[in-house]
């Protein structure tokens, strides 16, 4: 399932996360869902993408949410109008982990889908 698409879209939207969690809260988008939700579903969604666009290298996927989720956690505390927490920051980390975890299992199935249809 892998394209040229799928990197540059992992990245930019690491980069897109990376803007809005650092931000000061005036600049952050707001939704009808918990902040809770948000934190999961975000790092969920970042998960989720780079597992599809290096499926072959979970050392990096691992890496790249672990170090976003701690690191995008910490930056807060540099912001006045953001905190960071280590409950926010687990949040994030489990929601990477099932993100990634449900993309690598998207990415087995799609290949068995399309090594049947081949054979």
């Amino acid at each position: 399932m892998t394209s040229r698409f799928l990197p540059i879209f992992a990245w930019l939207l690491l980069a897109a996360v990376a803007v809005v969690t650092i931000a000061p809260i005036g600049l952050r988008p707001v939704t009808t869902l918990s902040a809770n939700a948000e934190r999961f579903l975000t790092f969920g969604l970042v998960g989720f993408a780079f597992a599809l666009a290096y499926p072959r290298h979970l050392v990096l996927i691992i890496a790249v949410v672990l170090a976003a989720a701690v690191g995008f956690e910490l930056l807060q505390a540099l912001q006045s109008t953001r905190h960071a927490r280590l409950p926010d920051m687990g949040i994030k980390l489990i929601g990477g982990g099932v993100g990634t975890a449900s993309g690598l299992v998207a990415n087995r199935l799609w290949y068995r889908i399309v090594a049947r249809r081949a054979g």
